[in-house]
């Protein structure tokens, strides 16, 4: 692919924030690295690879083919599918040891039909792991704490099925408001009530997890077996949970953004006083100036509510981006006659300080009322990754 428009991954800061990670727990606890979305736009199998070189065993998707993705690139880790699958896709659990979380009797039902029947047809005897997820307060999937004995027991008498792990999912354990802190400690007590509950059964509950990226690095009591990091993986802070608070904390925990996202200058053109520029007419020229069209737009992952507000940076200096961002095109003021921006300049939109951006995905972020999560996993396939 030539197209000028591209996300380059740095794959030295990649493997920085996994150190960190692995550096920040101790070392007898798992570290199950989120690689869902594309590994959020950075490339699934890069991560995963980087992870299993640095001997992390577990990667998270939320797909089946996801999974399925990294095990055709040759990934030999323990793979946790944490949203739920379909009945056709339950056979590839078996045929790829994918590991999923469970439920619901029914649920489990099915993959304890599914799975006698794999055994069967391809005549073996096996134990397939399942985790066993638990909602303690994000409502979402899973059972609650008092079912979590009754759903472990069903998955014990199975066959080829045996209780794996444990997880639950914190809803606002990135925010530092009382409120949130207290309902995050009470999502950690429902889960430990749960691992119990399952204890109380003679089972063994397994891999227990309940810490993403905020609370790994501010619930240090909250770690059990296994963490699961996301955003950190990639270079950005939770929410709340930002370095400056972390270094209040006196806690050393550094991050660097790990993708760059950038086009280039593709025409350039005068524009008179009273002029207008792109869809609604929402920019209209104050005096003559010059306008910079890039060939990136909101199908490539930068969202039409960026504009106004966004900039971008061209030469070491920031420009704003005027008038409503199109489907494949935005346009750019750059003043007139300006003799620092040529033809075919690369243009960045965000990125870390080497890709030479002045942005970071979490100024975009804020632009748009969001949050880094989105503006990264919201890059489309159409923009070519590059590995550097």
């Amino acid at each position: 692919m030539n197209r000028c428009t591209k996300a380059t991954i740095y794959k030295d800061n990649l493997k920085h924030n996994l150190e960190q990670i692995r550096k920040y727990v101790k070392p007898d606890v798992k570290i199950c690295v989120a690689v869902k979305a594309d590994g959020y736009g950075h490339n699934a199998v890069l991560t995963a690879q980087l992870a299993e070189e640095l001997g992390i065993h577990f990667l998270a998707v939320a797909t089946v083919d996801e999974a399925l993705e990294l095990r055709n690139a040759g990934i030999k880790a323990n793979i946790l599918l944490l949203s739920i699958c379909t009945p056709p896709e339950m056979n590839d659990l078996f045929e790829y040891n994918i590991t999923p979380l469970v439920f619901s009797h029914e649920y489990i039902n099915l993959l304890i039909k599914t799975s006698d029947l794999f055994c069967e047809t391809h005549n073996v005897n096996k134990k397939f792991k399942v985790h066993l997820a638990i909602d303690t307060g994000m409502g979402r999937i899973g059972c609650y704490a008092d079912e979590a004995g009754e759903q472990a027991k069903l998955i014990s008498d199975s066959e080829h099925l045996e209780l794996g792990g444990m997880c639950t999912h914190f809803a606002v354990s990135d925010s530092l408001t009382d409120d949130n802190q207290e309902y995050t400690k009470k999502q950690y007590e429902q889960f430990k009530l749960a691992v119990q509950n399952v204890k109380d059964c003679g089972i063994n509950p397994g891999i227990c997890s309940c810490a993403n990226s905020a609370a790994i690095l501010n619930n240090d009591d909250m770690l059990f077996d296994m963490v699961r990091p996301g955003i950190i993986t990639y270079g950005y802070y939770p929410d709340d949970i930002t370095e400056q608070y972390l270094k209040s904390k006196n806690k050393d925990f550094s991050l660097k953004p790990v993708l760059s996202l950038e086009t280039k200058v593709v025409a350039i053109k005068h524009f008179y006083k009273g002029q207008s520029v792109s869809y609604g007419r929402t920019f209209t020229c104050e005096q003559d100036t010059d306008i910079a069209v890039l060939p990136i737009g909101y199908a490539d992952g930068l969202l039409r509510r960026f504009s106004p507000g966004l900039e971008v940076t061209i030469n070491g200096k920031n420009y704003p981006v005027v008038g409503r961002i199109c489907m494949d095109q935005c346009m750019v003021n750059i003043g007139k006659n300006n003799k620092e921006v040529k033809l075919w300049d690369k243009v960045l939109i965000f990125g870390p300080r080497e890709s030479g951006a002045l942005n970071t995905a979490d100024d975009l972020a804020k632009l748009g009322n969001t949050i880094s999560y989105e503006v990264l996993t919201s890059i489309t396939k159409r923009v070519q990754r590059v590995i550097e």
